[in-house]
This record gives C-alpha cells, sequence and structure tokens, in this order.
C-alpha cells in the first residue's frame, strides 16, 4: 500500500516517492495533477479561485488561485528531477454547485477555474491529457504517482479512472 498524502484546499504538494495524492470536495474547485511518466513524479493543486481580484504587491503566490498553481508546481517539478517536455496534465472538479442565478457576467467560478487552468496549462506548454470536469456534484480525487492514474470518486456517480 502505497503512502497517501493529503492535499487541502488551496494547498499543492509535489511527490518524488510513489505515493497517493489525495484531495476531497472538490466542488467549484479544480483538482490540476502534472505528472511525468518517465520518472514517475507528479504534483496535485486545489485551487480555489481562478484569481486574484488585484495583485498584491509583494503577495506570496499560492495554490488558492488557479492561474499561479501550475507555475508553482512546475518550478517543484523541474526540482526533482522532471524535464518539461515531458510533463503532461489532468484536470477534475470545476462543477456548477449553485443555482445560476449566482453567476456572474464571466460565468461561475467552477467554469472560470477550468479556464484558468487550461490557460495556465497552455502558457506553460503543457498538455492536456485527461479532465473530468463541470457538472453539478463534487469529486474527490487519488492520484497514484507510481501509475499517473487518477481516481475520481463522486457520490451517485460511477468511478472514473483518469
Amino acid at each position: 500500500m502505497s503512502k497517501i498524502i493529503s492535499v487541502g484546499i488551496s494547498e499543492h504538494k509535489v511527490a518524488s516517492d510513489p505515493v497517493v495524492l489525495v484531495t476531497y470536495g472538490l466542488g467549484s474547485c479544480v483538482g490540476i495533477a502534472l505528472y511525468d511518466p518517465e520518472v514517475r513524479i507528479g504534483g496535485l493543486a486545489h485551487t480555489l479561485l481562478p484569481a486574484p481580484v488585484r495583485e498584491v504587491q509583494g503577495a506570496e503566490r499560492t495554490a488558492k488561485f488557479t492561474c499561479w498553481a501550475v507555475d508553482l508546481m512546475v518550478e517543484e517539478l523541474l526540482k526533482c528531477g522532471c524535464a518539461p517536455e515531458r510533463l503532461v496534465a489532468k484536470l477534475a472538479g470545476g462543477a456548477t454547485m449553485f443555482e445560476p442565478q449566482y453567476r456572474s457576467a464571466h460565468g461561475g467560478i467552477g467554469e472560470r477555474n477550468v479556464a484558468a487552468a487550461r490557460e495556465a496549462l497552455e502558457r506553460s506548454g503543457i498538455p492536456l491529457v485527461a479532465e473530468d470536469t463541470g457538472g453539478d456534484y463534487g469529486r474527490s480525487l487519488e492520484f497514484n504517482t507510481a501509475t499517473g492514474i487518477i481516481m475520481v470518486r463522486a457520490l451517485q456517480q460511477p468511478i472514473k479512472q483518469l
């Protein structure tokens, strides 16, 4: 049995040993997994919001914001021996958890989180190889860094493998 490491809301973790990175309760939040299949090193972020309303000079960048999470993980993954050209990404979450009247003119938080994740991946040149996004239900993820497989669990939904 692999060691399990929990990734909380607004956190990211990178693992160079074979582990299972887990995150729970992705509603409108997005889980972003990055993986180098050759060295079997991966990272998982549980992002809360697409981007800060305004950037504050000197503020610490965290995985709270989807727009920063990819860069933060890539930086750590490269230090662990990953090659940027081998990195692949998987996404899950970004659900519509509230009634449509609570959406802004720019869409719901979930939709905006997914869009921000795709933009960050494109900007970094990382291909998106699998995703389970949208819908109206929350998800939990189990990312096995030995295999690169993510198990997506949701109430009243079949288990999905990404």
